[in-house]
């Protein structure tokens, strides 16, 4: 069934039609057309995730504005109500009722629905002092080494086992405050630290933490719900636990990747888009590297951004992708499909997945 969105022009019909073929399992492309028209972006799945785990800590109904309709939220849903939560979606926003925590462990079969699950360990640990969950699933891009979360939780005093796949994890009272030095600034174990610290006892510090605009998002939720996290999109987070935390709503961040993917499809048709529910600075790596190859971008209005690419595109050199606010890993693939028709030598050094390609 095709999913409602707010599409307009020659490039809105295109995109509508891949979008539908893509959930009848088919994927029909109709090229050789210059793409124009207006587009608004999709709120951000990467923000979504851990603010689905956040809401698990509100003990009320919190409400999401600007949920993306993607199967990763759909699963993420799913483990919500597995753990005795209430979900109800209408269109694009989503309410989340945690007033009741009725389990604290979550089946394989959920947990393998998306590598992102292991964000609902920090916030089901320190909301109900134990969890049980087995190791994620999701797409194959390479290792991601969920170490970095166990030994952050261990410093807050959890006790932890893995017996046949699962992780089982405990602790006596609460979590406690304790100084984390990630030695690579995961965003994945920077989010679940800050759900877990929100309501352990004392202060936590996250030394090299990860300054993606998705944990600042993450960041202003729990602050809104009466938590305490500052610093969040900086290299040092800090964390003051509070008793409780309270429900309140949110209006999640534009996906900086959906948007960088649409503006190199305009780019590689050599067409015109406006980009609508964009957020500027978000976007700065990648708009950087398109206005090098030729295009013309401006931003106005609240969060409008225009583009314009005549052809022909000249190489962007070499990319290196990049933890925030380097070039993000995610928008690579567009961008390298983009420099394929540019001229010149491009080269892509990709740094955070080894089988990105």
């Amino acid at each position: 069934m095709q999913k409602t969105r707010i599409l307009h022009g020659a490039a809105a019909m295109l995109i509508e039609r891949v979008i539908f073929m893509a959930e009848q399992q088919r994927i029909i492309i109709n090229g050789k057309k210059r793409l124009e028209g207006e587009i608004a972006v999709q709120g951000a799945k990467n923000s979504a995730l851990p603010l689905f785990a956040a809401a698990a800590l509100c003990g009320g109904e919190a409400v999401l504005h600007n949920c993306p309709g993607l199967s990763d939220c759909d699963s993420a849903c799913r483990i919500l109500e597995c753990i005795g939560c209430k979900c109800k979606r209408e269109k694009n926003t989503v309410t989340v009722d945690s007033s009741v925590i009725s389990s604290v462990e979550v089946p394989t079969r959920l947990m393998r629905e998306m590598r992102s699950s292991i964000i609902f360990l920090g916030a089901i640990l320190t909301r109900s002092k134990s969890c049980r969950l087995s190791f994620p699933g999701g797409c194959e891009l390479g290792p991601r080494p969920i170490d970095f979360h166990l030994a952050a939780f261990r410093e807050m005093g959890a006790e932890i086992e893995e017996r046949h796949g699962y992780l089982d994890c405990s602790v006596s009272r609460k979590l406690h405050g304790a100084k984390i030095a990630l030695s690579f600034s995961s965003v994945g174990a920077t989010e679940n630290i800050i759900l877990a610290a929100s309501l352990a006892d004392g202060v936590t510090e996250i030394h090299n933490a990860a300054r993606e605009p998705e944990i600042a998002d993450l960041a202003d939720f729990i602050n809104k719900c009466g938590g305490k996290v500052s610093g969040a999109g900086e290299s040092t987070v800090v964390i003051e636990g509070v008793e409780r935390l309270y429900p309140c709503e949110h209006k999640i961040i534009p996906d900086r990747i959906a948007a960088a993917t649409y503006l190199c499809c305009g780019a590689i048709s050599g067409g015109e888009l406006i980009l609508t529910n964009v957020n500027h600075n978000d976007l700065r790596p990648v708009t950087a590297v398109l206005e090098q190859m030729g295009c013309r971008i401006y931003s106005y209005g609240q969060g409008n951004m225009f583009i314009n690419a005549k052809k022909p595109l000249v190489s962007p050199g070499t990319v290196r992708t990049n933890v925030h606010p380097g070039f993000p890993t995610d928008a690579q693939p567009p961008l390298m499909a983009l420099s394929a028709v540019a001229a010149g030598t491009s080269v892509f050094v990709e740094n955070i997945f080894e089988n990105r390609f």
